[in-house]
């Protein structure tokens, strides 16, 4: 019988706008986690989710929600758009319903940034790992600002860019390879331990 998936994965997107493209970042991104056959992929749609205004109603359903699935996952990754030179109060928002301790703490963490104009997302990717690094996040190097991405996809959702396509993917890349290097180890070993728990002792005849 073939194993659950070890690696799970949840997604944020910063967007609820209807056919935002940061919806279409994140479908790249989540295309490329599901080529490995051992890690699941959840994307959190935060319009899914009708999350009160912070301190109005913290054991809200969707607030709940989202604190199981974040807790629940081996490593996230964010995706945003740069708005007002920073990264989208749809972010801050889902970062706030998860409370302080974070969730996020001590896990790995992906930035992925969109942006219509062209200097791309730097100033939201500067922003959004300052303060995922103070709640704990494990913010990875090499976070991909897509800069001028209304020229990226088309109105489908489509990718245009191959070598936009390939940054982006690359956020789902560079998660994977940090979780192989720095988790799946850890995780075989805890899975070994616990089969060893199961097993009945081995005794040897004298």
């Amino acid at each position: 019988m073939e194993r659950p998936a070890d690696i799970r994965i949840v997604i944020l997107k910063g967007s609820v706008r209807p056919g935002n493209y940061t919806s279409m970042a994140a479908a790249l991104v989540e295309d490329e986690l599901r080529k490995h056959p051992r890690i699941s992929v959840e994307v959190i749609d935060p319009a899914a989710l009708n999350l009160p205004l912070p301190g109005t109603d913290p054991g809200s359903k969707g607030a709940r929600e989202l604190h199981q699935k974040v807790t629940s996952a081996t490593g996230a990754i964010f995706v945003t758009p740069e708005y007002n030179g920073s990264f989208s109060s749809v972010i801050k928002l889902q970062i706030e319903h998860l409370g302080y301790p974070s969730p996020l703490a001590g896990k790995p963490v992906a930035l992925l940034g969109v942006a219509g104009g062209t200097i791309g997302a730097v100033k939201a990717l500067e922003h959004l790992r300052s303060v995922v690094s103070h709640i704990g996040g494990i913010v990875l190097p090499l976070s991909i600002s897509i800069a001028n991405v209304q020229r990226v996809f088309d109105p489908e959702g489509r990718c245009l860019d191959a070598e936009a396509e390939q940054l982006v993917r690359g956020v789902a890349a560079n998660l994977v390879n940090y979780l192989e290097q720095n988790v799946c180890p850890k995780v075989m070993l805890e899975r070994l331990q616990r089969e060893q728990q199961k097993s009945p002792p081995h005794v040897v005849g004298i």
